[in-house]
């Protein structure tokens, strides 16, 4: 049984956080946060709070051992935008894309990994 968590609306962009969770992807729990612990981006600060509630949630629901755990899915997806404008000369502006990324970190067994 696989066990979940989400951040939606992150405020980052998901090509900032996709390399990270490329890194931890098929990786057992504990060496998965131990990798994103010394990782000095801020995204790793986020997919770390989203891995830890995971496993959070798979104790919560009685996971039978949890040092058997790994990443069976880490998914970055695109969210929103916030869109702001930048003034510019002669009276014109441009327009400035603040994107947001919905962060996804599922653990499960060995056997539950794709392929």
């Amino acid at each position: 049984m696989a066990f979940h968590a989400v951040h939606r609306s992150a405020k980052i962009s998901a090509r900032k956080v996709r390399p990270l969770a490329t890194l931890i992807r098929g990786k057992p729990t504990d060496k998965a946060l131990e990798l994103l612990r010394y990782q000095p981006q801020r995204g790793a600060r986020m997919l770390e709070k989203v891995l830890k509630s995971a496993l959070a949630n798979a104790e919560d629901r009685r996971s039978p051992d949890l040092a058997a755990l790994v990443v069976t899915d880490a998914r970055i997806d695109g969210a929103g935008m916030f869109k702001r404008i930048r003034p510019r000369a002669r009276g014109m502006a441009f327009g400035i894309l603040k994107r947001l990324s919905h962060i996804r970190v599922a653990v499960g067994t060995v056997d539950e990994l794709p392929g």
